[in-house]
């Protein structure tokens, strides 16, 4: 269940110029709150609705989830990258380099995300490249600690201790040999960080630091619907299902997967 409802949030997504019946930034007020088809004054013009400057919340959902896993992908794969190398020298390495590593590590995590975006869309204004960017940059440190963790006990095996009596170079014996235990830890963190950032995402959008308008995003759709609820419920509501759904089944794929790489719940 989780598998399909991923497949077809990504699926939206890719093919969102053909499945979103409208343009997601075409106003037309003579739709300004329309309900959806189901009420006796709905139309299946707008299956799911308009919103206040009477755009199609079906079509905003749909194109909403490209900027969601698109900021969802990237961040976490710039932060996976940058993270992992980072614990593997610490871990590997130890002494003053794990020590400035880590003491890095904790900056990062004692910095509110949320706190630092609303900084840099003052000073800099809002961008679709900054979010990803203050994003990016606040993922890594879990990473590198974790990986860090890890690097400490596999670097003294003996499998290690024979590489290097071997000779190997600490790039060599960092990716050949230590590399291939860790991995599967980095691929379960980053399918449970990805649905941390979109709700990440969702949130600054809400709060006026995220993608500018009239882009559409979902935590931007519940922005602008929060002052309709009693009205026009449906402009905020669909849009937070969708977050709720598509961070539901990234959360439950993230455990799946942990089950299922992590050799010691293999032996249960």
């Amino acid at each position: 269940m989780p598998a399909f409802l991923l497949a077809v949030v990504v699926g939206a997504a890719i093919f969102a110029p053909f499945l979103a019946p409208y343009d997601p930034v075409a106003a037309d007020l003579k739709d300004r709150n329309a309900p959806p088809m189901w009420y006796p004054k709905g139309s299946v013009r707008h299956i799911l609705g308009g919103d206040p400057q009477g755009r199609d919340v079906l079509s905003r959902v749909i194109y909403g989830a490209r900027i969601s896993l698109i900021v969802g992908a990237v961040a976490v794969s710039a932060g996976m990258v940058a993270g992992t190398a980072l614990g593997l020298i610490s871990g590997f390495l130890g002494g003053l380099a794990d020590d400035v590593l880590m003491r890095l590590v904790d900056l990062s995590l004692a910095i509110p995300i949320i706190l630092l975006a609303l900084v840099f869309v003052v000073i800099f204004g809002q961008s679709f490249l900054l979010l990803l960017a203050i994003l990016a940059l606040t993922s890594w440190s879990r990473y590198a600690r974790q990986v860090r963790a890890e690097v400490l006990q596999l670097k003294e095996t003996d499998y290690v201790a024979l590489a290097r009596v071997a000779g190997a170079s600490m790039p060599r014996i960092l990716y050949r040999h230590i590399f291939p235990g860790v991995v599967n830890t980095v691929i379960v963190l980053a399918s449970l960080q990805i649905g941390s950032l979109i709700v990440t995402e969702a949130i600054l959008s809400y709060l006026g630091a995220g993608v500018p308008p009239p882009t559409p995003t979902w935590g931007l759709m519940v922005a602008d619907g929060r002052t309709y609820l009693a009205s026009a419920w449906w402009v905020a509501f669909f849009p937070g299902v969708a977050i709720f759904l598509t961070v539901a089944a990234l959360n439950f794929l993230g455990d799946w997967m942990r089950d299922k790489l992590d050799p010691r719940l293999r032996q249960l």
